[in-house]
Formats: C-alpha cells, sequence, structure tokens
C-alpha cells in the first residue's frame, strides 16, 4: 500500500458528483471466451492504444464518498485486483476542484470510474459513458438506499416533521445524497420550499458531521455510513428509503470495447469476500461490499426520469451514446 500511495503523483481534489441514454440494446455484453482470443485482445489493445509494445495505461476515477484520502486506500488495493485479474495496467486519477468525475470520464482525463447513478446519467447523457457493473450490497442485490437521519436526542420523530426544519444532503449530484432524499421527501408531500434552509455538504461524511455538530436538522446519506454511524450512537436513522439501482464502474465511450469486456469480465468475477479479500482495505464499507453484477443503463431509467422531474437532467450532447462493437 506504502509503494501503491508513493507512486502517486497526482493532485488530490474534490469532487462535484454528478454522471445515459436509454440503451435498450447493450450490445457490449458479450463473453470474450466466445468471440476472440485472448491474443487477439492483447491486439487490439495495442493497436488501439498505438503501442508496438505493451497495452498502455488506464486511469481510474471515482465519485468522493468519504474523503479523497480515505477513497484512495480503498481503491488503490482494488485496482491492484484489476491489473492482476486483466494484465492492464491501472492508475489512479483525482479529480480536480475544478472538474468532475463526469467530465473527467467524458472527456478520457479518466478510462473508467467508480461512479454513481446520477453521475453515470448525466455522464451518459452528455459524454456517451457506458455502464459496465454495479456494486452488489451485503443482501447480494445490485441495489442500495438512502436514509435520512437525525440527532439522537432530536424532537423530529417522522418525516412531516421535517417541515420548516434545516436539511442537509451530500453534493447535488448525488445518488444517495440527494437524489434519494429529494424522491423521499417528494412522495411525502415535502418540496424543498417546506423547509426552513437546506445545503449541499459535498460528501456523505460531510452530510453526517454537519448533523452531529447541530448545524442541520437532518440529512440524507449513504445507507451503509448511516447504519455505521447510528451503531455509534451518533446519530438516528429517520427513515430509509426504497432500494434503487446501486453504484458501479463506467468506461468512457471511447474504451475499446475488448478492454471493456475484460475489464467488464474482472469485475464480476470480483470475489472481495473470499479469494481476492487479502490486501482490500474497508472494502465492506463501499457501496460494492459484496462485488459487481453486470449492468445496463436502461437500469437507471426510473432515476433518470426523477432527474427530469426535479430540472436535473443535463442537456443532450449530440454524441454517439450507443455501447461499442467490435
Amino acid at each position: 500500500m506504502k509503494k501503491s500511495l508513493a507512486n502517486l503523483t497526482l493532485i488530490v481534489g474534490f469532487f462535484f458528483l454528478s454522471g445515459f441514454h436509454d440503451l435498450t440494446d447493450d450490445r457490449s455484453v458479450l463473453n470474450l471466451e466466445e468471440t476472440v482470443s485472448v491474443n487477439d485482445i492483447n491486439r487490439a489493445i495495442r493497436e488501439k492504444a498505438g503501442q508496438k509494445g505493451g497495452p498502455r495505461t488506464y486511469y481510474f476515477g471515482f465519485d468522493l464518498r468519504t474523503g479523497p484520502s480515505e477513497d484512495a486506500r480503498q481503491y488503490l488495493p482494488f485496482l491492484d485486483f484489476l491489473s492482476r485479474a486483466t494484465g492492464l495496467g491501472f492508475k489512479l486519477r483525482f479529480t480536480s476542484k475544478t472538474s468532475s468525475i463526469i467530465d473527467d470520464l467524458g472527456t478520457g482525463r479518466v478510462d473508467f470510474a467508480a461512479i454513481g447513478a446520477v453521475s453515470f446519467i448525466k455522464a451518459n447523457i452528455q459524454y456517451g459513458a457506458h455502464i459496465l457493473a454495479r456494486g452488489v450490497n451485503q443482501q447480494g442485490k445490485a441495489e442500495y438506499r438512502s436514509m435520512i437521519v437525525v440527532s439522537p436526542d432530536s424532537t423530529i420523530k417522522k418525516l412531516d416533521d421535517l417541515k420548516g426544519k434545516s436539511f442537509a444532503f451530500g453534493s447535488v449530484s448525488s445518488t444517495q445524497g440527494h437524489l434519494i432524499p429529494r424522491i423521499t421527501l417528494n412522495k411525502n408531500g415535502i418540496e424543498l420550499n417546506d423547509l426552513a434552509q437546506y445545503g449541499y455538504t459535498g460528501s456523505h461524511r460531510d452530510c453526517a458531521t454537519s448533523v452531529i455538530r447541530g448545524a442541520f436538522n437532518a440529512c440524507g446519506m449513504q445507507d451503509t455510513m448511516a447504519v455505521s454511524l447510528e451503531a455509534e450512537g451518533v446519530l438516528r436513522i429517520l427513515h430509509v428509503s426504497p432500494y434503487y439501482p446501486s453504484s458501479g464502474i463506467a468506461a468512457n465511450k471511447n474504451v475499446p470495447v475488448v478492454v471493456i469486456e475484460r475489464v467488464r469480465q474482472a469485475l464480476v468475477d470480483f470475489d472481495p469476500l473470499g479469494r481476492d479479500k487479502e490486501n482490500l482495505y474497508d472494502w465492506q464499507k463501499t457501496e460494492m461490499p459484496n462485488g459487481f453484477h453486470i449492468a445496463r443503463s436502461i437500469d437507471y431509467a426510473e432515476l433518470q426520469s426523477w432527474l427530469n422531474t426535479f430540472g436535473l437532467a443535463p442537456e443532450q450532447n449530440n454524441l454517439e451514446t450507443e455501447t461499442p462493437s467490435q
């Protein structure tokens, strides 16, 4: 780990979560064993990368969850796994303060990204990004929830009590920290103008901290972190949302399909509870604690509809959005 961290000569920055089109024809879900040989893959990778030697290095970005340092400690061992499983080179690349993971993925500054549902939707609409796999929760499903939390001694006992109170969200482009809480409030007859105040803290950790310190009366945040903080006695879970499609791994639209499929297969084979557990760091605290299932962009159709309802969906760019084929 120390060696991996020492090799990072990258600028640590913060992310502004942002990440689709209705791709009903997801042609990239292939079985490599049945379509091309390993030699074919390696040759195609070299040709696509314009190299005569080994394959190029692929850069991996991520949505901010807790903080740049802690998130990096989780993803670096995971990238070591991807390198071993695919034979490709991966490096972690942080998103700068002046960019977003959506733009980094869309413009090719990163080739792959661990990305939330909303960020992927936006990256797909704007740049034609492709989803490879979705994270599997502790119940074995590629879904996650959002939870609304308050302080343990709060007088807020039900959702309707939030009217006239202050509410914190994570990032404006966070699925669990913004979109799902907005859906929850909307379904319970609460609009933003019913709140005394609302704001965006940038991450799930900061959102929770804002309630713990009394800056806000409530916040919407990641389910696994909320459960952990309630167990510590510093927060109380007020409401648990239904399940929605979870975060996953996405690729820039220009990544060669043979590379996409090799990485997708590695993700599906990833066994963080067994064979691949060694050297992982706090992987159980991520949004994919049990590995990955194959994903398609159509999985996020309901969430995209809610983005449209709230006026949060970006305008469509005139870019190719179908999954690349060989």
